[in-house]
């Protein structure tokens, strides 16, 4: 019998639902990885790597210094909105990096916040003691600096069970400076453990003891030294703790963030001993400290500036670093007041010194003030 009408009912039905499921899947593919920003990674404001080749994704935005007042005029009109577009580019920076150690049962309550953890390959790993599940682990990632790869220690505000940790972290690594950008308590929540002593008796942190050596009180911070010793090595540890930056927020004026950030840096010089910075997570207020640093030093040198890829290189070993818009654009607002002129650079007045003793460190260089 002829089978011919059969067939064809049966093949041309088959034939039209196979071409509209291939005409569904490229709409749909099309609107996943369709029009994006040029060479900026961004596709209806999520990246997707999968579409754009790595040489066309934007890392960098460098400006020229003395345009720098005309682009940041542009990039703050109409209510910041380019602010907001090339902030948004970074949202998606880093975010694809395994934070498996960080997710270890052993490892979770060590963690000050859920959806802050440090990246694997970056992580900052202690000496594990007597073979103990998760003994390495702290919540901690190394970040880039402008003189070193490794010139930070970024983490998050230790927890009360945490802080033995952040003093055996401190030591291992031979840190000689904590920068500290947060208050213990903020809005009546903890933001961070006080993970020094109270006063100038010392405390013993597991094995590491700590003492405080003097304590000079400025309008907008807190510059200290410790003792920091364990068996019968000692150093000296200096705590710089910014205490009027607000959560989320950023410093009012800007310009004391610049002033803060030179009273580190001039006691402060740059060797291969990391300086550990934490806010309460470890991101915002942190990335923001670590970016208006690397440029105050960038600028003796060159005639450009680039925050966006110094913020980009940052989240590659950090999630979230330089946490909100508000924080982005400081870092511009302090950088347009030093180009403009209006940084004093007068330090501000002691309110307070304390001064307990002199001090020589294990490497027997006399220390007895800041």
């Amino acid at each position: 019998p002829d089978n011919t009408a059969l067939i064809v009912g049966i093949v041309v039905p088959v034939s039209l639902l196979i071409l509209i499921a291939i005409i569904i899947v490229v709409i749909l593919r099309r609107r996943r990885t369709g029009p994006f920003m040029k060479k900026g990674g961004v596709v209806d404001g999520k990246e997707d790597a999968l579409s754009i080749p790595e040489s066309e994704i934007i890392t960098s935005r460098p400006i020229r210094l003395k345009d720098f007042a005309e682009h940041y005029r542009i990039m703050s009109a109409d209510s910041d909105f380019r602010f907001s577009e090339e902030f948004e580019m970074l949202k998606h920076v880093g975010r694809d990096r395994s934070c498996a150690a960080a997710d270890f049962p052993v490892n979770r309550p060590k963690n000050r916040f859920t959806n802050i953890l440090p990246y694997d390959h970056s992580r900052v790993k202690l000496l594990p003691t007597d073979d103990e599940e998760g003994s390495d682990y702290i919540n901690a990632n190394y970040i880039p600096g402008y003189n070193s790869p490794r010139e930070f220690i970024v983490t998050q505000g230790p927890l009360h069970s945490t802080r033995d940790d952040f003093w055996r972290m401190t030591w291992e690594q031979n840190s000689r400076a904590i920068v500290m950008l947060t208050r213990c308590i903020e809005k009546g929540r903890e933001k961070c453990d006080h993970y020094w002593p109270l006063d100038t008796q010392p405390v013993y942190y597991g094995d590491i003891q700590v003492t405080i050596l003097n304590e000079s009180q400025y309008q907008d911070w807190t510059i200290s030294e410790f003792r920091v010793s364990r068996g019968d090595q000692s150093r000296m540890v200096r705590h710089f703790h910014f205490t009027t930056w607000p959560d989320f927020g950023v410093p009012d004026p800007p310009i004391t963030l610049v002033k803060f950030v030179r009273a580190f840096r001039d006691r402060v010089i740059p060797d291969s001993k990391p300086v550990i910075v934490h806010c309460s997570a470890g991101v915002g207020r942190s990335g923001t400290f670590i970016a208006l640093d690397r440029i105050l030093q960038h600028l003796h040198k060159y005639d450009s500036v680039d925050i966006f890829g110094i913020v980009y290189e940052m989240r590659k070993e950090r999630v979230w670093m330089v946490q909100n818009e508000q924080q982005y654009i400081c870092i511009h607002q302090c950088l347009l007041c030093v180009l403009e002129g209006k940084e004093n650079i007068l330090e501000p007045p002691r309110l307070e010194v304390h001064d307990n003793q002199g001090f020589e460190d294990d490497e027997g260089i006399a220390e007895s003030g800041i």
